[in-house]
């Protein structure tokens, strides 16, 4: 073992806003990616069907990459292996637009999306380890900025489509600066090594328990984002009767909620806890859903979306810091639980849809309000260790940083 070198607060400043640059980095992809989804589907010639078995694949690759990011991190260093997981996933922005049809379109996809969770999982770790040595809660704020991210590539893919931009100009141009701005970022991200004796984390492993613990709250704070996300504009449209502008309203609105809570969140946690942060948030979300499942006009649900977005926000930022302190492999945890998220991500909307086929839009947000109470059951597993305990990125990991 290594003596660790510690860095002061002006590195740690800097970590701090580097590691949310590159959280803003990763965002900025997935909504680039998503704004032209119509356009990919269009130049592959492929069915709605053929679509929705494409899109996946992101989550299987994503799944079965991400307890790879541990063996990455450990040989290369946590700095360099993010810088090149994310050049990874910058560039990995370009494959789908170029796919001519449905078999290269899901392969793209599988790379884009173990290139995704792979990075994921890696600027999760410094991002827990950045608050603990800052002994204050910052990973709220940093899936914040992941929103802002998604909402500015969003912004960018839908001028580019309002304009008749080719998908490929587009994502070609967006993905070279996404990657300058990544390289850029990581630069003064924290420089975690593995001790020399240190043994390498499995390529491949069950989640640890406690991931999975964890990662069950994740699970209905997913369940619940993926759910309102996907579906609000439909249950306005279908259930109460809006028009199509207001039905798109409903989405964009708990977007933003999601994202507002999550700028804000740090502060609440700090002076709330993990624990009474997500139990409060679980019952404004179930309130939510409430008022949604009982909304006898269109304000009243949007109200209810609202509410679900500003409950769930911090839930998932929360779920990755409890992983990365619980237990001596942080990577392998929050793989572990990033896995879990991923999987509630992908299979929500289309339980939704199936629930409501069998009976209801409104019984299926009847399930998301009682997904939602578990979150204030459940909230207990987020009580973790101090902040303050040794460094956890990586198993003796050792921090050289000539500037202290």
């Amino acid at each position: 073992m290594t003596a660790e070198v510690v860095y002061d607060k002006a590195g740690l400043r800097r970590a701090r806003f580097a590691v949310a640059a590159v959280f803003c980095v990763h965002g900025a992809v997935t909504g680039s990616f998503a704004t032209r989804i119509p356009w990919i589907q269009d130049h592959a010639g492929v069915s709605a069907g053929q679509l929705g078995l494409a899109l996946a694949f992101p989550a299987l690759g994503a799944s079965l990459a991400m307890p790879l990011a541990g063996t990455v991190t450990h040989r290369f260093g946590a700095r360099n292996a993010l810088r090149g997981l994310l050049v990874l996933w910058t560039l990995a922005l370009i494959l789908p637009s170029f796919s001519p049809n449905v078999f290269a379109l899901c392969a793209a996809l599988f790379v884009f999306g173990a290139s995704a969770g792979m990075s994921d999982v890696a600027m999760n770790a410094l991002g827990v380890e950045v608050e603990n040595r800052l002994d204050k809660s910052i990973m709220s704020g940093l899936h914040g900025m992941w929103s802002i991210g998604a909402l500015l590539g969003s912004a960018g893919g839908t001028l580019a489509a309002h304009l008749g931009s080719d998908a490929r100009l587009h994502h070609l141009l967006a993905a070279a600066v996404l990657t300058v701005l990544g390289l850029v970022a990581c630069q003064e991200v924290l420089d975690l090594r593995s001790a020399p004796d240190a043994e390498p984390p499995p390529r491949f492993a069950l989640p640890p328990k406690s991931a999975l613990v964890i990662g069950a709250i994740g699970f209905c704070a997913v369940f619940a984002e993926g759910a309102s996300m996907d579906w609000s504009a439909v249950y306005l449209r279908d259930v109460l009767d809006t028009s199509a502008g207001t039905a798109a309203a409903s989405t964009t609105a708990f977007a933003l909620t999601m994202a507002v809570a999550r700028l804000v969140g740090d502060r609440v946690v700090d002076r709330f806890g993990a624990v009474r942060t997500v139990r409060t948030g679980g019952l404004l979300a179930a309130a939510g859903g409430l008022l949604v499942v009982f909304a006898p006009q269109p304000a009243i649900a949007m109200g209810g979306f609202a509410l679900l977005g500003l409950g769930v926000a911090v839930v998932v930022p929360l779920a990755f810091a409890a992983a990365g302190r619980s237990g001596p492999n942080p990577s392998q945890a929050i793989a572990g639980v990033a896995t879990i998220t991923y999987t509630s991500g992908l299979i929500a909307p289309s339980a939704i849809g199936a629930v409501a086929d069998a009976t209801s839009l409104v019984v299926s947000f009847g399930l998301v309000t009682v997904l939602a109470l578990g979150l204030v059951v459940g909230a207990g597993v987020l009580r973790t260790s101090d902040r303050r305990a040794a460094p956890v990125s990586a198993p003796g990991a050792t921090v050289p940083d000539p500037r202290t």
